[in-house]
């Protein structure tokens, strides 16, 4: 597996802040329109392999799925793609809005 990093909803909020990384949100069409967290480039995780290279290798990235299953492969195929600094959100977007963050629908 890639090396990759998990990342807290606590520790994302000050990232994200600062504009310090991209998020990338790897769930279905119908999942992304119940709400995505404002910002993220939707790329559903079965079309990651062919638009990998779309994503900058050099800026910090942060997956994020429902609950962190799907995200954490897209984040350690994004690895083993040679993108350095990839994290995955930890507990996905239902920890984001359990911890009272905004959703775009």
């Amino acid at each position: 597996m890639g090396n990759y990093k998990n990342i807290t909803v606590t520790e994302l909020h000050p990232l994200l802040d600062e504009g310090k990384v991209k998020l990338v949100d790897v769930r279905t069409t119908a999942e992304v329109a119940r709400g995505y967290i404002k910002g993220a480039q939707i790329l559903p995780l079965h079309l990651l392999p062919l638009h990998i290279k779309e994503l900058d290798a050099q800026v910090p990235t942060v997956f994020y799925c429902h609950v962190g299953g799907r995200s954490a492969q897209a984040a350690a195929f994004a690895a083993n793609q040679g993108m350095q600094e990839v994290y995955n959100l930890q507990g996905g977007i239902a920890a984001w809005v359990q911890s009272g963050g905004a959703i775009t629908v």
